[in-house]
């Protein structure tokens, strides 16, 4: 499990993005507990993730609509397999509108640009 903290911040609300290997759904979900495991990441308002694995694409929003679609279309784009990637946002308050989907985006292309590939795209480690 890699974490990216601290990857965007804006009014009060706070993002953060971690990955790892995964093949399957309940592999996704297992991953996303084992993240809340640490106390910060508990106390996080949504953990959006995808996955595209042994059974095809799957995705969560947890609260915020459309996220799993945007790092979804992004994996696709990036190639990225049996890798399960979880955008995390610490709510500060004040909504962001569509913000909030770009930030969720950004996230994504932080995580890609860091497997070694350029921003947005990437390979799987």
């Amino acid at each position: 499990m890699r974490i990216i903290d601290n990857v965007i911040s804006d009014r009060g609300s706070r993002y953060a993005v971690a990955g790892g290997p995964a093949r399957t759904e309940a592999e996704a979900r297992a991953f996303v507990r084992a993240l809340c495991r640490d106390r910060r990441f508990a106390r996080a308002t949504h953990h959006s993730w995808a996955l595209i694995g042994a059974e095809g694409p799957v995705k969560a929003d947890d609260g915020e609509a459309g996220a799993g679609a945007i790092i979804l279309r992004q994996l696709e784009a990036a190639g990225l397999r049996d890798h399960v990637v979880v955008v995390t946002r610490w709510y500060g308050g004040k909504p962001l509108g569509g913000d909030r989907f770009r930030h969720v985006a950004q996230a994504v292309r932080v995580w890609l640009a860091g497997q070694g590939g350029p921003a947005g795209g990437g390979a799987a480690p």
